[in-house]
């Protein structure tokens, strides 16, 4: 069994914010398996589903960014999960916009989701969906961009991103972490 989580913040003001992006691919992710995350468990949106047969979680967290770590934690020992079979999908401020990147483990990058979980799981060892959204262009405070829309010419090709973000997490959940990395970290669509 996998666990698929997209990080983000509740509530309609965050909802198309770049630190949102993993909602969204999550939401996309669910809507190719013609699911929705219902399921109100472990301070939590989610659904356990499956794919190509093998059962999987969809899991946003409903805690706000920085207490991420206590809805994953629940989720992985209610189910007994190993921790390279949880898939984080969060924004990267030091990834280029349009570059996804698949880990395996690290540190949170000052990630404050990340970094919950990190604290929560008392490990680093799980794999990440990195999703560059780049560094602020107009000067903004770094704690507003993230909390703000992508910019105008960014909207074009931010579905491509998604699309590709949710291949990333099928291949995971058929394939494993390395085939991912293979396939997705040789990718930029911002070029």
């Amino acid at each position: 069994m996998c666990l698929i989580v997209g990080l983000g913040n509740p509530g309609l003001g965050y909802k198309n914010t770049r630190h949102n992006i993993g909602f969204r691919v999550i939401d996309q992710l669910a809507g190719d398996m013609g699911v929705s995350l219902t399921k109100r468990r472990f301070h939590s949106r989610n659904i356990l589903t499956r794919y190509q047969n093998k059962k999987m979680i969809l899991l946003c967290p409903e805690t706000f960014m920085n207490l991420s770590g206590k809805s994953v934690k629940e989720c992985a020992d209610y189910y007994d999960l190993e921790y390279g079979k949880i898939l984080v999908v969060h924004d990267d401020l030091d990834l280029s916009f349009g570059r996804l990147k698949v880990v395996r483990n690290g540190g949170a990058g000052g990630h404050k989701g990340v970094q919950s979980i990190i604290r929560y799981m008392s490990t680093m060892q799980f794999p990440r969906l990195r999703m560059g959204i780049g560094r602020p262009r107009h000067g903004e405070y770094v704690e507003n961009y993230v909390l703000s829309s992508f910019y105008t010419d960014e909207k074009e090709i931010l579905e491509n991103i998604i699309f590709l973000a949710v291949q990333a997490c099928k291949l995971f959940i058929s394939e494993g972490v390395e085939p991912a990395m293979n396939q997705i970290n040789c990718q930029n669509l911002a070029n």
